[in-house]
């Protein structure tokens, strides 16, 4: 009888971790590559918040002033102009808009702001986001635009051109 509760024992292990209490993710990170011909590097932090997402953001190499700050469909980041990453993340069908504005795709962030020396550091909360469950941005991309998202146009802003964009990656789970 022992013996048999022996060969049982990893059995019950593999169920019980299969079966076992969801991990969510309560972090994650998007390292930013420039698009051919730009300059742009950094990262972009992700952090589950009460109610949404926190992003917090190190840029360097933009042009100062502002840039448009997206999430956008696809995490894919294989071609030269970032346009292989789809359109904004708009789980809803929505126009464009601003993180302020009811009627705004999920993935509007609006702006971020380069300083003279061409970095830009930050930090805001989007309760449009998720890192888990239906809009999760998981797996999606940041894309960081050319100018200034005028949080009307629809669908991209008038930001124009994808100057970086970088992979929304797991960092930690609980």
């Amino acid at each position: 009888m022992k013996r048999s509760l022996w060969l049982l024992a990893p059995v019950l292990a593999a169920v019980a971790f299969a079966f076992g209490p969801e991990k969510k993710v309560v972090g994650a990170t998007a390292v930013i590559h420039a698009t051919k011909g730009q300059t742009v590097s950094g990262v972009v932090k992700l952090e589950a918040v009460d109610g949404g997402v926190k992003l917090t953001w190190d840029l360097k190499g933009l042009a100062p002033g502002k840039h448009g700050f997206h999430i956008h469909e696809f995490g894919d980041c294989n071609c030269d102009d970032g346009k292989c990453a789809g359109g904004h993340f708009n789980p809803d069908g929505k126009k464009h808009g601003g993180p302020a504005t009811a009627e705004r795709h999920a993935g509007d962030l609006g702006n971020i702001e380069a300083g003279a020396d061409g970095s830009s550091k930050g930090e805001m909360t989007d309760k449009g986001l998720a890192l888990h469950g239906e809009r999760s941005i998981i797996g999606r991309a940041v894309i960081l635009h050319e100018k200034e998202d005028d949080m009307a146009t629809d669908p991209t802003g008038n930001a124009g051109a994808r100057i970086g964009i970088g992979v929304i990656g797991i960092s930690k789970e609980q």
